[in-house]
Order: structure tokens, then sequence, then C-alpha cells
């Protein structure tokens, strides 16, 4: 159980702090410094999250989904534990804290990952991104019970605008028989998973620098997949391709150190259910990399989606007025 409030899991010093300075353990994860303003970050953050999805897609074409998806989480995490003790310094965590890192990284990277990276075998990149979308209304109706969020009349007129958007595309795609029920339920359960693990990381507040803690987290999900892997699938199946070697070193660098680097620091910045939000963006986003790196159509009704969804990350994420 968290000895603090998971809500305020950053105080105004450990936002701030200088990032060669090791973290202590008087204080929740660290978010490191940046000389780079929120709203750019957060744009960032945006473009390689939902680009995510046509660079795996890719790499599927010459790999097995679980197997890629180890090999990328166990380099990416090799990396990030080597940049921990450079930029965060000797990692100090408690058995607390680790142990809730591993149960987050399993959640995010072995649950969410192991089903959305199934799914894209059968199913497109932008139908998966529209599904994960829906990631800020499962964890708004969860964050008021176990983090203490609250949420006004607004935010939640904004949360179900972005459903209906969602909702719009769905239709689209399964009415014109797209895609598949089978892959439906597979996002929609790592949507899940990753809806938990980002509650998980509000509650439990996890202390340590933001790389030592998302480098635990990606080798904790890798090494959980390495027994699914073995019964599963055959590692020999494994293509050495331009298109292999091109999507995992996307995966690796830009999604799971860049992008999995700026999830958690924008957690750090902000409450769970407004930090979810930013994933009502991945809709119009994923189907623009889908058609812009795979071919995939986009029907005239996944527009008409966009609509609602960009109107309640409006209303979602702006600011309170001072009083």
């Amino acid at each position: 159980m968290p000895t603090a409030s998971p809500v305020s899991a950053t105080s105004a010093s450990t936002r701030h702090c200088a990032p060669a300075s090791p973290p202590t353990l008087s204080a929740p994860l660290a978010a490191p410094r940046t000389f780079l303003p929120l709203p750019l970050l957060v744009a960032l953050f945006c473009v390689l999250w939902s680009s995510a999805f046509a660079g795996a897609k890719l790499a599927l074409t010459a790999c097995p989904p679980l197997t890629l998806l180890t090999l990328r989480l166990l380099i990416a995490g090799t990396i990030m534990l080597a940049l921990a003790w450079v930029v965060d310094g000797r990692p100090r965590m408690r058995r607390r804290d680790v142990a809730a890192l591993i149960f987050i990284g399993i959640l995010n990277n072995a649950v969410y990952l192991g089903f959305n990276w199934t799914a894209l075998t059968f199913t497109s990149s932008a139908y998966t991104a529209v599904l994960t979308s829906c990631l800020p209304l499962v964890v708004a109706l969860f964050a008021g019970p176990l983090l203490g969020e609250r949420l006004s009349l607004v935010k939640w007129a904004g949360i179900g605008l972005g459903l209906v958007g969602v909702v719009i595309v769905l239709r689209s795609r399964l009415a014109g028989a797209h895609e598949s029920v089978e892959g439906t339920l597979l996002v929609a359960g790592g949507t899940l998973a990753l809806a938990a693990g980002t509650l998980g990381f509000k509650y439990f507040a996890p202390r340590g620098g933001v790389w030592s803690g998302t480098a635990v987290q990606c080798l904790a999900g890798g090494i959980a997949l390495i027994p699914v892997v073995l019964m599963r699938e055959d590692v020999g199946q494994v293509q050495i391709t331009p298109e292999l070697i091109a999507g995992l070193a996307y995966l690796v660098v830009a999604v799971s150190i860049g992008g999995y680097g700026l999830w958690f620091y924008l957690l750090t910045r902000s409450s769970a259910t407004a930090a979810s939000s930013l994933h009502f963006l991945m809709p119009p986003l994923g189907l623009f990399f889908g058609w812009l790196l795979l071919g995939e159509a986009v029907p005239p009704l996944d527009i008409v989606g966009i609509v609602p969804i960009a109107l309640g990350i409006w209303l979602v994420t702006r600011p309170k007025r001072a009083a």
C-alpha cells in the first residue's frame, strides 16, 4: 500500500530535479529536466505512440509478434538501464518500488502490447489505434475510487464525446467487415491492461528515475514473455529483412525509449485521467500513419469520427479557471 497520496505523485522539487543527481528514496518517481514546453512534449508523445502501430505492422511481416515484442523489450530495457546510470545515477529503489514497477511493466508491456501485437497480425494498425483510444474512459471510471480524482460534468462530457467519435469509427470498420471480432477482443483486453498499469503507476507512485523505472518495466515485460514465446511461436520463422531491422530499430529507440519515457514523464506532471485523455488523439494519428506507411484505406466515417474526438480532448484536458 502506498504511504502517500498518489494524486500528488510529484512535488515541485522532484519535478525539477537535476538529471545528474541520483533519485532519493524520499521522492516519488522523478521526472528528468526538460527544456521543451509541455505542449510540444505532448505532441511528440502522441506522434511516437500512434506511429508505433504502423511500425510494428511493418516489422511483423518478417517476425512472429511475441518474438518481435520480446526482442524489442529486452533490447530497449538494457539500453535504458545503461542510460539510467548516466542520467539518474545509481538506481536507488526499495523492494516495494521494484515490485510495483515489475507489476506495472507486465501489464503495460507483456499483456497490453502482447495482445495488441497479436491482433496486428490480422487487423489494421489504424483500427488498433482507434480501439486503444478508449483508454481515458476506462481510466476515468476507476480514477475516482482508486486515486481520489474528481471529474466535472464538463470533463465527463468530453470523455463522452471522445467515446462517440471512437464508436463512429468502430461502426465504420465492423459494418464494412474490414476487421474481426477476435482482433477487437484482443485489443480491448490489451487496453484494459494498459488502464490497470496507468492506474497502478499513479496509485503505487514508485520511486526512482524515469529511465531506471521504465527499464525495469521493459525488462519485466520481456522476461515474462519468454516462456510464452517458447510455447507458442517458432523463432525459426524470423527473417532478417530491411523491414524487420528498420521496424525493430524504430520501436526500440523511438517508441520504447522515447515514447514510454515521455508517457511516464507526463504522468508525473498531470492526473491519470488527463494524461490518459491524450489517447483520444490516437485515432486520427493512427489513421494517418496507417495510410502513409502501409497504404491502409481510410473510410469517410473515420474522418467524421475525428471531430467529436478532438472536441473531447479539449474538454478533458483544458486547465481549470483560477478562482
